[in-house]
């Protein structure tokens, strides 16, 4: 057990016993808990842990190598030093990521990318919740389809094995390296397995005008929907570039639609997201980094500060995006998106937690905690994190930090 005692929760000072990897109590009251592990909240405030909806964790080993390119210009590069990559790469470059995620108050993460259960066992180690999936991409190539059908089922069969502390999904690299047969194969494959499925879309004006090209006039939002791709198990990176009849498409079937502000600003793909468009006509709007190739970072709240600042300025309303409903894009939306307990502080629900130490400048004054945070503070406040009750980080230590650096840059060498 142990005892948060004194700690700011929601503008007041509460004692919160987790016990069994859950909140089992928060109390106004101090409370006294025989053998519980007593936490000293005072100066400090709780959050729940942020869930980074979309990311490719492992590219964090490709930060900064290809600046100022565009989307497809900047994924050209990006293949030919994947086509290196091997399953230990993998794994120390996950470890690496996980150390940011970790200093920044990520406790899930829904990531797709290569060699995906190289990805979960590093994740695992690290105490994290990772979603991982398997990625289908065969550039319309006949054999290709066929080969990662046969590749899916296998790695399938192998996840009934892992534990519910991670999951399995499906994903669907775009409208653009798809064909259309293995869509409407991974769609099947994935709601017959009961597995979510995970994609990109409406990422740039190319895509979008590229598609219709290709696909008589529809957007590739209207051509998943021809597929029968969207529902509420779907969860649909970027979503950028949308008509009103896209947004249309994606509130009718609730699907689960994630801005990445800082990818969508650096690689040039547009701003004007329409948060407000997609959460009045019924989709669950998330939050998430992108790879740290392309963002440059895997830090969610600096992604949560920009993402309301570009609300605010593109629509000339300093209203929008207000701090709440930007805190729900980070936590608990994502979590109902991935079916979850947890992306909220209240009894009952997993004890995912970042503890932030308020004794600094950044919150001197009496402004709300969450407002200091977001548009003052940085990370590095964050001082401990925990999930599921254990803790991943006390007072900014991090077991074994020191070995994975070394590892991760050894795995770096060899590519």
């Amino acid at each position: 057990m142990i005892l948060l005692q004194r700690i700011q929760h929601r503008e007041k000072p509460v004692d919160i016993l987790v016990d069994g990897g859950k909140i089992v109590r928060i109390s106004p009251e101090p409370l006294h808990v025989p053998g519980a592990q007593m936490v000293d909240g005072r100066s400090k405030a709780v959050l729940p842990g942020f869930v980074n909806m979309h990311t490719h964790a492992a590219m964090l080993m490709l930060r900064g190598i290809y600046e100022d390119l565009s989307l497809y210009k900047w994924l050209e590069n990006v293949w030919k030093i994947e086509a290196r990559m091997d399953g230990e790469f993998m794994y120390w470059a996950t470890k690496a990521a996980c150390l940011e995620m970790i200093r920044s108050g990520t406790t899930t993460f829904n990531d797709q990318y290569w060699y995906c259960p190289h990805t979960r066992q590093a994740a695992i180690e690290m105490g994290l919740r990772p979603v991982v999936s398997f990625i289908f991409l065969d550039s319309g190539n006949k054999e290709m389809v066929l080969r990662q059908r046969d590749a899916c089922q296998r790695l399938y069969e192998r996840s009934k094995a892992w534990g519910e502390e991670s999951q399995f999904a499906i994903s669907i690299h775009s409208v653009y390296t798809v064909a259309e047969e293995n869509i409407r194969w991974a769609c099947e494959f994935a709601r017959t397995h009961g597995l979510r499925i995970h994609l990109h879309v409406a990422e740039t004006a190319l895509e979008d005008a590229d598609c219709r090209k290709a696909h008589g006039g529809l957007s590739p939002v209207q051509y998943f929907d021809s597929l029968g791709v969207w529902g509420e198990d779907v969860i649909a990176a970027h979503a950028l570039h949308l008509s009103d009849e896209d947004v249309q498409i994606l509130g009718r079937h609730k699907v689960n639609c994630v801005h990445n502000i800082n990818s969508n600003l650096k690689l040039a793909s547009g701003y004007c997201f329409r948060y407000n468009e997609l959460r009045d006509a019924g989709a669950n709007v998330c939050l998430g980094t992108d790879g740290a190739s392309s963002s440059n970072n895997l830090d969610m709240l600096e992604h949560m500060k920009n993402a309301a600042l570009l609300q605010k300025a593109w629509r000339g309303n300093p209203a929008e995006l207000p701090l709440q409903e930007l805190l729900d894009c980070a936590t608990v939306h994502g979590a109902r998106a991935l079916g979850l307990n947890t992306g909220e502080i209240r009894e009952g629900a997993d004890a995912d937690l970042s503890i932030i130490d308020t004794d600094n400048c950044y919150f001197l004054s009496p402004a709300p905690v969450l407002a200091n945070l977001v548009y003052a503070a940085h990370s590095n406040v964050i001082s401990s994190v925990m999930v599921r009750g254990k803790w991943v980080m006390q007072e900014g230590k991090i077991p074994g930090e020191a070995e994975i650096l070394a590892g991760a840059r050894n795995a770096l060498k060899k590519i």
